[in-house]
Protein backbone atom coordinates (compact mmCIF):
# COMPACT_ATOMS: atom_id res chain seq x y z
CA UNK A 1 0.00 0.00 0.00
CA UNK A 2 1.24 3.19 -0.95
CA UNK A 3 0.66 6.64 1.17
CA UNK A 4 -2.20 8.75 0.24
CA UNK A 5 -1.61 12.32 -1.25
CA UNK A 6 -3.14 15.14 -2.38
CA UNK A 7 -5.62 14.80 -5.24
CA UNK A 8 -7.86 16.69 -7.22
CA UNK A 9 -11.47 16.74 -6.50
CA UNK A 10 -11.87 14.84 -10.41
CA UNK A 11 -10.35 12.15 -9.19
CA UNK A 12 -11.56 11.55 -6.01
CA UNK A 13 -14.87 11.70 -7.72
CA UNK A 14 -13.74 9.46 -9.95
CA UNK A 15 -12.50 6.94 -7.89
CA UNK A 16 -15.69 7.10 -5.50
CA UNK A 17 -17.80 6.56 -8.49
CA UNK A 18 -15.90 3.42 -9.59
CA UNK A 19 -16.57 2.24 -5.71
CA UNK A 20 -20.58 2.50 -6.90
CA UNK A 21 -21.21 5.71 -4.88
CA UNK A 22 -23.10 8.54 -6.62
CA UNK A 23 -23.26 12.24 -6.54
CA UNK A 24 -26.48 13.31 -4.96
CA UNK A 25 -26.16 17.18 -4.05
CA UNK A 26 -24.19 20.42 -3.16
CA UNK A 27 -24.56 22.59 -0.94
CA UNK A 28 -21.86 25.73 -1.23
CA UNK A 29 -18.28 23.84 -2.43
CA UNK A 30 -19.23 20.83 -0.78
CA UNK A 31 -20.53 17.84 -2.90
CA UNK A 32 -22.21 14.67 -1.64
CA UNK A 33 -22.12 11.32 -2.35
CA UNK A 34 -24.02 8.08 -1.39
CA UNK A 35 -23.70 4.60 -1.98
CA UNK A 36 -26.85 2.25 -0.97
CA UNK A 37 -26.26 -1.40 -0.50
CA UNK A 38 -29.60 -2.97 1.11
CA UNK A 39 -30.58 -1.37 4.17
CA UNK A 40 -26.79 0.38 4.49
CA UNK A 41 -26.53 3.67 3.52
CA UNK A 42 -22.41 5.11 2.94
CA UNK A 43 -22.35 9.19 2.36
CA UNK A 44 -19.37 10.93 2.18
CA UNK A 45 -18.89 14.80 2.00
CA UNK A 46 -16.39 16.01 -0.69
CA UNK A 47 -15.12 19.52 -0.53
CA UNK A 48 -14.61 21.06 -4.57
CA UNK A 49 -11.27 21.99 -4.52
CA UNK A 50 -8.71 21.89 -7.13
CA UNK A 51 -6.19 19.96 -4.45
CA UNK A 52 -8.15 17.90 -1.36
CA UNK A 53 -5.25 17.41 1.31
CA UNK A 54 -4.10 14.12 2.48
CA UNK A 55 -6.20 14.89 6.08
CA UNK A 56 -9.33 15.36 4.09
CA UNK A 57 -8.77 12.50 2.21
CA UNK A 58 -8.86 10.17 5.35
CA UNK A 59 -12.05 11.90 6.57
CA UNK A 60 -13.77 11.34 3.24
CA UNK A 61 -12.50 7.35 3.12
CA UNK A 62 -13.76 7.19 6.83
CA UNK A 63 -16.92 8.17 5.98
CA UNK A 64 -17.95 5.71 2.52
CA UNK A 65 -15.99 2.68 4.16
CA UNK A 66 -12.92 2.24 2.40
CA UNK A 67 -10.10 1.02 3.46
CA UNK A 68 -6.61 3.15 1.42
CA UNK A 69 -5.63 -0.64 -0.37
CA UNK A 70 -8.97 -0.59 -2.14
CA UNK A 71 -8.29 3.50 -3.06
CA UNK A 72 -5.45 2.57 -4.21
CA UNK A 73 -6.99 -0.08 -6.50
CA UNK A 74 -9.91 2.16 -7.98
CA UNK A 75 -6.94 4.19 -8.89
Amino acid sequence: MGRLKPQPFREVKRRLEAAGFVETSQKGSHVKFVRRSGEVVDTAIVPRKSEIPVGTLHSILSQAHISADYWDELG
